[in-house]
């Protein structure tokens, strides 16, 4: 894939999804999400034990307001409005995800519900919200987006 194309998938909200990723994948797509003056994050989860240091790892990460609440629904909240962060797109890359994966599955698996939620949101205004992945199993390159046709769920 050349970088335009790459650039051309990352700008389009519809598509936008979670990917896993490897290193040099990862690379390509923060360089065109930045050439395309995406708001960029990692979250490094190898540090992350339990829901209390994952959500100040994503707080710190994103750089949430002050007074983020600290739950899983200001998580929502916070990503679902990034107002105070204003990007044409947005690309999050959870590094080491599968140390919380394995630690903490039920906070992973609400973790990813709620990026997803986001990614629909921002979808439904145009604005691309992709999650990589840095996973050290192989899965599914990213999920499928919806057609382009189609409303963002």
């Amino acid at each position: 894939m050349t970088d335009i194309e790459l650039a051309a998938l990352l700008a389009d909200a519809r598509r936008a999804g979670t990917c896993h990723v490897q290193a040099h994948e990862r690379t390509a797509m923060i360089e065109a999400a930045t050439t395309l003056d995406f708001a960029v994050a990692t979250l490094d989860l190898a540090p992350v034990q339990d829901k209390s240091t994952l959500l100040d790892a994503i707080a710190t990460a994103l750089g949430f307001p002050h007074d983020f609440g600290h739950n899983w629904d200001a998580l929502a909240d916070s990503l679902g409005d990034l107002s105070w962060r204003p990007a044409p797109g947005y690309m999050l890359l959870l590094e080491h995800a599968d140390a919380l994966r394995e630690i903490a599955p039920r906070d992973f698996t609400t973790l990813l519900e709620i990026l997803d939620e986001a990614r629909r949101s921002h979808a439904r205004a145009d604005v691309p919200f992709w999650i990589l992945l840095a996973l050290a199993a192989t899965g599914e390159p990213c999920q499928k987006a919806p057609a382009p046709s189609q409303d963002p769920p």
